[in-house]
């Protein structure tokens, strides 16, 4: 009887061992218990991303996460490779165009908008030599955008209805031929194309090292002033975090705050970022110039991306214009 007590002592004794392990390596690097999160920020290494690019750099989602989460970012050129980066989780939440947000969200309800970031930030601009002198000589021509389905494709077909024309795949005549913004001052230098509707400070880059004419500016461009460039998306299943959605939110609109009281330093801190990752210093006098286009805001005009997917919709890009549930500022607000 006292082997058999001994044997089941010990096993008793091993097995609380056992468990006590466990518990230590779950909730190792942890604190208090808590497993390690991790957030993954997306966004684009350019100007019109600044509210993201500043929230890094001045350590604001650090702050607001806390030490028991991670950071991880990526940075992409454009918004269908950020949009493809959310759809297989690489992303979490970060700042991109409008358009292939609600391109995505149409065909899967997973992504939604949860606030501004900027507005205006991009213009249309002639190439020296083009003839294009006003928007209607756009009749036959071809004009450069970022990326088939981008924000700026779509900004441009709505100023296009304006002028009554419409694109070659609408059945028009005016040819839109997609091209990384940076290789637009190429295209206007060696006559490829008749204009560009881009995102600064490319704009800037265009008139100053390629004679470009700016045929519209960012407040005439589009729906203006009211022309949402740039907002934050999030996945849905990071939004059911609802603590780490509204603490993003917190660094973020604590970002956009510092950008709109300190547009100085806010300018320094976005040309030494992108040096850093890119290798390549923007010159000062295209920031003040692009800075000088955009609106750093958390204001969405729920109007205007309705007309976004209105006219994605009949573009052939997306097979509705139902963008019901796209746009949740709950948290914002």
């Amino acid at each position: 009887m006292l082997k058999k007590s001994m044997l089941y002592l010990f096993i008793t004794i091993l097995f609380i061992g056992l468990l006590s392990g466990c518990a230590q390596s779950s909730n190792e690097g942890g604190g208090e218990g808590e497993e390690v999160k991790t957030v993954k920020i997306g966004y684009f290494p350019n100007l019109t991303h600044i509210a993201t690019i500043v929230a890094l750099e001045k350590g604001y989602f650090e702050d607001a996460f806390g030490k028991d989460v991670t950071i991880e970012t990526k940075t992409v050129a454009n918004g269908g490779l950020f949009m493809e980066a959310m759809a297989t989780k690489a992303i979490d939440v970060g700042t991109v165009g409008p358009g292939p947000l609600l391109n995505f969200y149409v065909k899967n309800k997973e992504y939604h908008l949860i606030s501004g970031a900027v507005n205006g930030g991009a213009v249309l601009v002639a190439a020296e030599g083009s003839g294009v002198e006003k928007l209607e000589d756009l009749d036959g021509k071809k004009v450069a955008i970022p990326v088939i389905g981008s924000t700026q494709d779509v900004m441009l077909r709505k100023a296009l209805k304006e002028a009554d024309l419409k694109a070659k795949t609408s059945g028009g005549t005016v040819d839109l031929f997609a091209a990384a913004p940076a290789d637009t001052a190429s295209l206007f230098v060696q006559k490829q194309v008749d204009a560009a509707a881009t995102q600064e400070p490319w704009g800037y880059v265009l008139e100053n090292q390629a004679n470009g004419k700016l045929l519209l500016d960012w407040d005439e461009f589009a729906w203006g002033k009211e022309s949402t460039n740039t907002v934050v998306a999030a996945r849905a299943d990071f939004l059911k975090n609802k603590d780490l959605s509204q603490k993003y939110l917190d660094a973020h609109k604590k970002s956009v705050q510092f950008i709109q009281d300190n547009p100085e330093e806010s300018k320094e801190i976005v040309i030494k970022h992108l040096k850093d990752l890119t290798g390549k210093e923007l010159n000062k006098d295209e920031v003040d110039a692009a800075f000088s286009r955009l609106a750093v805001t958390t204001d969405v005009n729920e109007k205007v991306i309705q007309e976004m997917a209105d006219i994605s919709k009949e573009a052939g890009y997306i097979p509705s214009s139902d963008i019901k549930g796209l746009i949740d500022m709950s948290l914002l607000k």
